[in-house]
Parts: structure tokens; sequence; C-alpha cells
């Protein structure tokens, strides 16, 4: 049995020191395997496209929250596949969806434009209670924002296409009934073949005027263009930390609206440390005959 880390060297260091600490019975190699054929796990963004080298091979760890980099079809049918659960990228993903929401619920973009312009105007405050939250996505992030958003007073909802059940939340499977009584949509979906594209003009065309979208899930959940679109039709603003395309073409129009905030994909980002301690975590468990916590479902995607 060994381990293969395929990532950033100096987050690799610090898995190195945590393997050797917490599984020192375990060969660590980075970047390259002597043997491929006693890899039994891998570390990795995206594992090699060729993984015929590693025939004994069953699972591969996410460095990231996300698997949607991964190609599932093409990998082995009995590799599994596990994505980040460190808990300090639930906590940062908390702290950006809260920052979005209170920034656009009290206008932010409109008084940074107006800052630009020197012009000293007010608008009106509009309660907490009076502004719905929607969020699309009811997993472990999801859950954790309406949690923290609780205490503001907004009225939450969620939407997922299998029903759930959360303490002072409204869940939804009618994305229609959900649209028309969101004014703060926070997208936090997994990129599926399902998801793809999901924000498109029809979708944006259910919200009530004047609502805001805050996007935290994956780029290619933003069908290009239809943004632009919305914003020109009623959509009164918007905080984007992923894109499409991503990174965004420093000449695109949408850093330059004042409808917009972008940032460029930081809502959460793995702590080395932490990241090593869920992998442990999870080779100790299949070691022991039993699932590593965040083992996907293949046929999902997530």
């Amino acid at each position: 049995m060994a381990v293969l880390f395929l990532s950033e060297p100096a987050r690799g260091a610090v898995f190195e020191r945590a393997f050797a600490d917490a599984l020192p019975d375990l060969p660590f190699h980075l970047g390259h395997a002597p043997d491929p054929a006693a890899v039994d796990y891998m570390v990795a963004w995206t594992p090699p496209a060729d993984l015929s080298a590693y025939p004994n091979l069953r699972l591969i760890f996410s460095v990231g929250a996300g698997v949607d980099q991964f190609d599932l079809t093409a990998l082995p049918p009995q590799v599994g596949v596990v994505r980040m659960l460190e808990p300090g990228i639930a906590r940062q993903m908390v702290q950006m969806a809260v920052m979005a929401v209170l920034a656009l619920h009290r206008d932010l973009p409109a008084y940074l434009d107006q800052a630009r312009q020197g012009r000293w105007q007010a608008r009106a405050n509009r309660p907490a209670e009076a502004t719905r939250i929607g969020v699309m996505g009811l997993g472990q992030l999801g859950q954790a924002v309406l949690d923290a958003l609780a205490p503001f007073g907004f009225a939450r909802a969620g939407w997922s296409r299998s029903p759930r059940s959360l303490p002072g939340v409204d869940c939804m499977t009618d994305l229609d009934a959900f649209l028309a009584r969101t004014d703060i949509l926070i997208c936090l979906l997994p990129l599926t073949e399902q998801t793809r594209g999901i924000l498109n003009d029809d979708l944006f065309a259910r919200l009530p005027d004047g609502a805001h979208l805050v996007h935290l899930g994956r780029g290619a959940q933003l069908e290009p263009g239809a943004l632009e679109r919305a914003l020109d039709a009623g959509l009164a603003s918007a905080w984007l930390d992923v894109t499409n395309p991503e990174p965004l073409p420093a000449d695109h129009p949408l850093w330059r609206d004042p409808r917009v905030i972008v940032t460029p994909h930081v809502a959460s980002q793995t702590d080395a440390a932490d990241g090593a301690a869920h992998v442990i975590a999870g080779i100790r468990a299949d070691r022991a005959g039993r699932d590593a916590p965040g083992l996907i479902d293949r046929g999902r995607g997530y």
C-alpha cells in the first residue's frame, strides 16, 4: 500500500509530515511513485488521464471541495472519489455568503458606484424580515449558510431535488415556487450535468423584479450572457465568486458593471493541515472496511 500526492509541492510537504506522524507504516510519495502498482490512494486536484499504471488504486481524494474537475466517466469503476470535507471550507464559505448577502441587502454595489462619482445619496433601508433568502443546494454548505443567516431575521428557504426538512427553513422541491419567493438567490449547487447552465435566462426571468444573485457554486452553472441580460431586465445586483468563463477575462463587461461585485474564486480555500487530517481519516476508514467520509455517489456526481 502507498499514497501518491499529485498537487502543489508546498501543500504536499504538509501532507507528508502529517502522514509520517499519523500513518508511518504507509509509504507517502510526492509527485512520483517508484512502484505505481503499490499505490492504493491518490491525492490530487485532477488525476492522470491514464490510470492503467495504477491497477490497485482504491480511492482518489480531491484536494478541493468539489469533484467536478474529475471526468468521472473516465475513471475505472472500482475507484472511489472522495471530496474534501475539512471544516475550514464550510466556515470560509459561510463567511463569504453572509458578507455577500448583507452587502446586496444593504445596496453596497449602488453605494460603491455613488462613491466613485462622489455622490452622497441615501437609499431606503429594507428590514431583513422583509427580504427572502433562497439557497439552491441543501448539502453541508447550504445548510451551514442558512444556519448562519438565521440570526439576522431573513425569511429563509432552500431548494433541492430531494425533499429535505430543516428547522426554520422552507424546504422546497418546486423550483418555480422557490424562485418566485426569493429576493436574494444563493447558488451553492454542485456542478453536475443537471446543474450546468442552470443560471440562465429562464431562471432569472422567474425571480421577482429587484432580486439579487450570490453565485458561490461553480462557474459553469452560469450561462454566459444570461446575467448581463438579467441585470438589464430587472435583476438588481450580483455577487460572483465564480464566473463563466473562469478566470473572467480582463476586458469582460462584468468587471465594470456597477451592479456586480466579482471576487476571484476565493470563497473557501483548503487548509493543508486540515486537508491532510481529512485524507488520513478517510484512509483509516477505508482500511477498516468503512466508507471514507466524503465518498461521493459517482452516479450522481456528488
